[in-house]
């Protein structure tokens, strides 16, 4: 299928010349919004894969000091990639949404009536807890008893209070995961064959609950006096005879050091969805490094990533006379391996979204072939469109006039495409275009960047705090600010120099550029949960679900919060049973 025919109905910009954007992690790229010389006869197209016996080349021992393992200076060059790109068309099939009404949905709700309180109590800090509890108040009804804990951002331990009914507990991602801290719920002094345990699955179990904060679906642990513990986010439960794990751990060696994924709750939310075949990731940025030979990196999902022709491929940055190369990385490379890195397969590091199709479409360096935002985004909208698929489309980038074309788009799709856009990294009042768009409409996500537990050079920051270095760069904020998401985070590299490209990893992939892929590949796990949301009720639940930070409520500096996957996708998943 050849979609340059959607092109002709779309006109001509009418913003003439060049138009400086920036790639969200300092540097800056020029992208051309005149695109009357347009001749693209590209279609979306998969890559095959071949593995023939690939390895790991890097060892990922867990983390021994307070910073990360410098990957930069480590090539995979010398390894064979044998991940082909061929031309393998997949536009004659179709995918529909699947049906969850075929499911026999059990949930329990049999706390309908009670009095839902004020969130959150403090939980006992862990011993990797990094960040003061948050102040709240225990709420009780008069009769039965119910004692809300929400934990924070790293570690914690949630201890049972006697003489209360309802122990309801809410890990909010744990940061420290990588280092063997767990959010734990401690029943040390309980056997677990005295525990009747009910925990949900994407379809089934759990209980519906509203803790102030939304209706989500909670596991629940049922004892013989009639008390139950309701939990999400917890990642494992310790008894007198033994410990359960809930959180799930991927192969990849490298996971250990993505505290990113970690820090919102991604090994929880993955219970209940890897992500699904009903949702497509658009990526418009550089496109993919790939080698002279067309290989992609190793670690990228070659089996369900989408290709546009040349387009797809990272031109990189050019001394423009005599057009010779110089040392580049490859933005779009990082960004999309922080989505979709190919997980559980025994190398490298994992994607936050397991299964979902990927196109990773060129709008940046202004080079020949390049699509504007309107065109990218009119492609991905109608191939999404042509495969039931809902779309999530990640924007890592910003700068100058909102497009027209753009805009209409993003007015059009309110309902079946999400656009995930970065704040911007001026490190002032003001959200950069098009992200300010979030400001008009539900479906646009702004996202600031936020640290973990200490900056690039070591120093101890509180998880969650705005990225700001003085003199160099800091998270925008302001009006339209919507989440915060992680930055400084380990992510997919291709290298460009003088002969061809070298793939390895980078460990500080930066500025809202990194944040944004954070977020947006949790926006296709809730999507993957419940296809028959819009993308307005998408951001709507990960603004409602969000971690708060600063002041409370929503606010200038941190939007709605800091994104969290297990809440959100438990959110999609109870409205999926009918919840309000």
């Amino acid at each position: 299928m050849d979609l340059s025919t959607h092109f002709p109905t779309m006109g001509v910009n009418s913003v003439n010349g060049v138009t400086i954007m920036n790639r969200f992690d300092g540097s800056t790229c020029t992208a051309l919004t005149d695109r009357s010389n347009f001749t693209h006869s590209a279609a979306l197209t998969s890559i095959a894969t071949q593995t023939n016996g690939l390895q790991d080349p890097f060892n990922f021992s867990p983390r021994t000091s307070s910073s990360l393992i410098a990957l930069d200076d480590r090539s995979i060059d010398t390894i064979s990639d044998t991940n082909r790109l061929t031309s393998t068309d997949i536009m004659q099939t179709t995918t529909d949404f699947f049906g969850l009404d075929q499911f026999a949905w059990n949930y329990q709700d049999e706390l309908t009536g009670l009095a839902t309180g004020t969130f959150n109590q403090p939980a006992t800090p862990g011993l990797f807890a990094t960040r003061d509890a948050i102040d709240s108040t225990i709420a009780q009804t008069t009769q039965p008893k119910i004692q809300l804990v929400g934990g924070t951002l790293g570690a914690d331990t949630f201890t049972v209070l006697s003489g209360i009914q309802y122990n309801v507990f809410s890990g909010n991602g744990n940061v420290e995961f990588g280092r063997g801290g767990r959010d734990v719920i401690d029943l040390s002094g309980v056997l677990s064959s005295s525990v009747d345990f009910n925990l949900a699955t994407a379809t089934r179990g759990g209980i519906l609950f509203n803790p102030g904060n939304g209706t989500r679906v909670f596991d629940t642990l049922n004892f013989s006096n009639g008390s139950q513990i309701l939990f999400e986010g917890i990642d494992q439960i310790s008894f007198a005879d033994t410990t359960l794990s809930l959180s799930v751990t991927p192969n990849d060696p490298g996971f250990s050091q993505q505290w990113n994924l970690h820090m919102m709750g991604v090994q929880n939310a993955w219970r209940f969805t890897t992500g699904s075949t009903n949702v497509m990731i658009g990526i418009e940025d550089t496109g993919l490094g790939m080698t002279a030979a067309g290989n992609i990196h190793s670690d990228l999902r070659s089996d369900n990533t989408l290709l546009y022709g040349d387009n797809s491929k990272d031109d990189f940055f050019r001394n423009v006379p005599g057009e010779q190369r110089i040392q580049s990385t490859s933005h779009g490379t990082e960004v999309q391996g922080v989505i979709a890195a190919a997980s559980n397969n025994g190398i490298g590091i994992s994607g936050i979204n397991w299964n979902s199709t990927v196109a990773n479409l060129d709008v940046l360096d202004n080079n020949p072939g390049d699509l504007s935002l309107a065109q990218a985004t009119k492609v991905l909208i109608d191939y999404a469109n042509s495969q039931g698929q809902r779309l999530v489309i990640n924007m890592s980038l910003g700068g100058g006039d909102i497009e027209p074309d753009f805009e209409q788009l993003v007015a059009q799709n309110q309902s079946n495409a999400l656009f995930v856009i970065a704040a911007g990294n001026d490190g002032q009042y003001g959200i950069s275009n098009p992200a300010s768009l979030a400001s008009r409409y539900a479906n646009v996500i702004a996202v600031g960047a936020s640290w973990g537990t200490e900056d690039k050079n070591g120093i101890p920051k509180a998880p969650g705090s705005r990225i700001s270095y003085p003199g160099w760069w800091g998270s925008n904020y302001g009006v339209g600010l919507t989440l915060m998401g992680p930055s400084e985070v380990l992510s997919t590299r291709a290298i460009d120099s003088t002969y061809d490209v070298s793939f390895d990893f980078d460990s500080e992939f930066n500025g809202t550029s990194a944040a944004t892929p954070n977020v947006a590949g949790v926006a296709s796990l809730v999507w993957s949960a419940n296809p028959y949301l819009s993308a307005n009720q998408v951001q709507s639940i990960l603004s409602q679900t969000a971690y708060d930070l600063g002041a409370t409520g929503r606010d200038l500096v941190y939007g709605n919060g800091f994104v969290n996957a297990d809440t959100a996708v438990r959110r999609a998943l109870a409205i999926a049973a009918g919840a309000a």
